[in-house]
């Protein structure tokens, strides 16, 4: 009886957790809409405390901090909307934006075409699509690939073999993209500067040689990290040295 009750309580707690969430979300819209943009932001931010992530809420806090011209952070909740779902229009356009307000425009090395072929492909959809999609695809391998076991035509045996590679080709794919969407979920490593202007260093020591300097709103790569310091990699390849209070990880 007891385990009963433990179980409706966490739902009936889920259920309440989920309405005061929608109830934050639609006041934050609605702050929106009015132009109380700090308001709006202030809404989003109890529901991102409250443990619940969506690319919307957080394309909506970066709406948000655009309007109030804070792009550092702007782009900080576009990058985590991104890595939610990164093949959205909407999200990619925005926060091309947003970079276009920030100081550094870093040239980029550019990537390996197979590369650029492959983070291109596994972009289109998300992590749970892929997923799904793996599924499907494999589900429509085994049906196939059950006929080719028990047909007893030869003809249809052969046909149904070749057909089955298709099917078995795309589930390997889509669990290949989807293993590349989950790592990029839980990729800890990419960061936005937040301080006005930081200097990178040769060593974790702000008595080191002075390499190069970046402002907020770039992004960085964190490589490395000792103490209250962090190792960076800036787009054109530059590493550095910075305080860990200098950036926000995405």
């Amino acid at each position: 009886m007891k385990k009963y009750f433990l179980i409706i309580l966490v739902l009936v707690t889920s259920v309440v957790f989920a309405q005061d969430n929608q109830a934050l979300l639609e006041k934050g819209n609605a702050a929106y809409k009015s132009k109380y943009y700090q308001q709006a932001i202030d809404c989003y931010l109890k529901v991102i405390k409250s443990g619940f992530e969506a690319p919307s809420l957080y394309f909506n806090m970066g709406d948000a901090y655009y309007k109030l011209n804070d792009y550092p952070s702007a782009i900080l909740y576009y990058e985590k909307a991104k890595r939610l779902k990164p093949g959205d229009e909407d999200i990619n356009f925005n926060l091309k934006v947003a970079n276009t307000k920030i100081v550094d425009k870093m040239e980029t090395v550019p990537d390996f075409f197979l590369v650029r072929w492959f983070r291109g492909l596994s972009n289109i959809f998300s992590f749970n699509m892929w997923a799904i999609l793996g599924i499907i695809f494999l589900v429509i391998f085994l049906g196939i690939f059950t006929l080719y076991l028990f047909s007893r035509t030869l003809k249809i045996r052969k046909l149904s073999f070749w057909i089955s590679c298709l099917p078995l080709a795309l589930t390997l794919l889509s669990f290949i993209f989807a293993q590349s969407q989950y790592s990029s979920l839980n990729n800890t490593t990419e960061a936005i500067i937040f301080s006005p202007s930081v200097t990178a260093k040769s060593t974790p020591d702000a008595n080191s040689t002075d390499l190069f300097v970046i402002h907020d709103g770039t992004k960085v790569k964190v490589t490395d990290n000792v103490g209250d310091w962090s190792e960076i990699k800036i787009e054109n390849g530059s590493k550095g040295w910075v305080s860990n209070s200098s950036f926000k990880i995405i």
